[in-house]
């Protein structure tokens, strides 16, 4: 839920798939301390040589300087163990490959939606509470809530600790995982947390809408006034502590609206359909833009983007300031929309129509050549993977409009035929309903 994620959020979604019981389930038994594996070679070759335990000295000195009790160091220290399992795990990754409209089919699932309708009225307390003091409406929580963990039943099974400080070794991203270990231990200094009680997400997160630690220090709350800021076991908590990061972590704007699905005429300036461009919605009107039954959009002034996550035969959504909210919880363009969407559904909003059309999708290995084929000409597209994300989107853009194509940052077969510079045909793309 920040934006150096990268796509961490990832690894919980084969487990959301199938829908869950809309009880809380209880957190994973404890386990004993676990065991250590040997670190990567290469893993020294960024800490000047130092192995494994003379980094963890180090770490454990700068939490002592940055308060933490020799204490809380000493019980955590047998959760403190290397696991090259984990970095393998990290290294290999897989960001969102999938379709907008495949992602949001499963993620977004009625039994989903149901669910968080349920959960709103079973906490309407702490929903209400959370909306007063925050700004933020139960449905955008419940939304997060939902697709994190499935409202509490996967929350990950791995020992904290010994992923924070394993990846914390690792080269890749160091900083960020000795900080987020450093923050882990605050989180059993204050007592929120016992070391055997911090179980999630191999990537360090906890609870029931996924916290890194800093995160976890910086907003969670104690809502049900027992003392801990708990977010793996009360739902009081869970609620107020994601209210509270949205609002403050996040900037929500209290009011506002966040996505709305709209309908747009072919003719579209479609240069113009990105997030960084706002318009207000009067203009959007008078470009044609309408809701999907045809309903004029309001005459105000109230800015908003037009987002395409499938180009222009595909979804199309008005993207108001609150979205910004969801591309910093996690910078995936389908996550983003998806819990977007999903909020809207919670509370209300009827699902979104489907293509008029199929939508042609190139194939893997074509979008990883046109990515390096973008890479050839100039653009940073982040990592080659044949995956479209935010840059790779930006790149396509900037091609379509010099080619005079319709510039919706939907990759296609006519513009990876011209930045092959021949003539031949492309290899038809797929075409998704």
């Amino acid at each position: 839920m920040l934006q150096t994620r990268l796509a961490i959020a990832a690894v919980a979604f084969a487990a959301l798939c199938a829908p869950a019981s809309a009880q809380l389930m209880p957190p994973p038994a404890k386990p004993a301390a676990p065991k250590a594996t040997a670190p990567s070679p290469r893993a020294a070759s960024c800490h000047n040589g130092a192995s494994f335990d003379r980094f963890l000295a180090d770490v454990k000195q700068q939490a002592v300087a940055a308060g933490v009790s020799q204490r809380t160091i000493a019980e955590a220290s047998p959760y403190l163990v290397y696991d090259q399992g984990i970095v393998n795990r990290d290294r290999g990754q897989r960001v969102f490959g999938q379709l907008f409209t495949e992602f949001a089919g499963r993620m977004a699932a009625p039994y989903r939606m149901q669910n968080g309708q349920q959960h709103i009225k079973q906490y309407a307390a702490a929903f209400s509470r959370a909306e007063k003091e925050y700004g933020v409406p139960p449905a955008v929580i419940a939304a997060f809530w939902g697709l994190e963990s499935d409202f509490g039943a996967n929350m990950g099974n791995l020992p904290t600790l010994k992923s924070l400080v394993s990846l914390a070794y690792d080269c890749r991203r160091s900083e960020m995982f000795v900080g987020e270990t450093i923050a882990a231990l605050k989180i059993i200094d204050r007592g929120d947390l016992h070391p055997d009680e911090m179980i999630g997400s191999w990537a360090g997160e906890l609870g029931q809408t996924q916290f890194l630690p800093v995160h976890y220090v910086n907003y969670a709350v104690d809502y049900d006034g027992d003392g801990r800021r708990d977010l793996l076991r009360s739902p009081a908590d869970v609620i107020g502590s994601t209210a509270n990061y949205i609002a403050n972590g996040l900037k929500w704007r209290r009011g506002e609206p966040w996505l709305e699905e709209i309908k747009v005429p072919q003719n579209l300036p479609w240069d113009k359909t990105d997030l960084t461009v706002r318009e207000p919605r009067s203009t959007w009107a008078q470009l044609g833009v309408t809701y999907p039954d045809g309903r004029p959009l309001p005459n105000d002034n109230l800015a908003a983007s037009v987002l395409l996550p499938m180009g222009r035969f595909g979804p199309a959504f008005m993207a108001y300031a609150n979205f910004a909210a969801y591309t910093e919880w996690n910078n995936s363009l389908i996550y983003s929309t998806t819990a977007g969407y999903l909020a809207s559904r919670i509370a209300g909003a009827a699902p979104m129509r489907k293509p008029a059309q199929p939508v042609a999708q190139l194939p893997f290995h074509e979008l990883k050549e046109l990515q390096q084929l973008l890479v050839r000409a100039g653009f940073n597209v982040g990592k080659v993977d044949g995956v479209l994300g935010q840059q790779s989107r930006a790149a396509v853009k900037a091609m379509q409009i010099k080619y005079g194509l319709p510039a919706d940052s939907w990759p296609t077969a006519e513009l990876l035929a011209r930045m092959r510079g021949g003539t031949a045909q492309a290899q038809p793309a797929a075409a998704v309903r």
